[in-house]
């Protein structure tokens, strides 16, 4: 069985949980500290926003891999 570890904000957990169950996958939700972000942290920089464009640009030409359903999901894993 494959593990996938997501750290998302508080107010995605609910959106997640919704997600979970809809897929049927097994859902365990831990707490953990909060962190402030600085300023700093909060600025979408030159290097950042070339690779969004590019992430951007390979999923508009299907380069990117998609997965319909929970086989595919677990084929695309296990490949890795």
């Amino acid at each position: 069985m494959a593990t996938l570890t997501l750290q998302v904000p508080n107010e995605q957990v609910g959106w997640l949980e919704q997600m979970a169950l809809a897929m049927r996958w097994t859902f365990h939700k831990e707490e953990s500290p909060v962190v402030e972000l600085a300023d700093d942290d909060k600025v979408i920089t030159p290097a950042m926003r070339r690779r969004i464009n590019k992430a951007r640009k390979e999923s508009k030409q299907g380069e990117t891999k998609v997965c319909r359903n929970k086989a595919e999901m677990q084929q695309y894993f296990d490949s890795l």
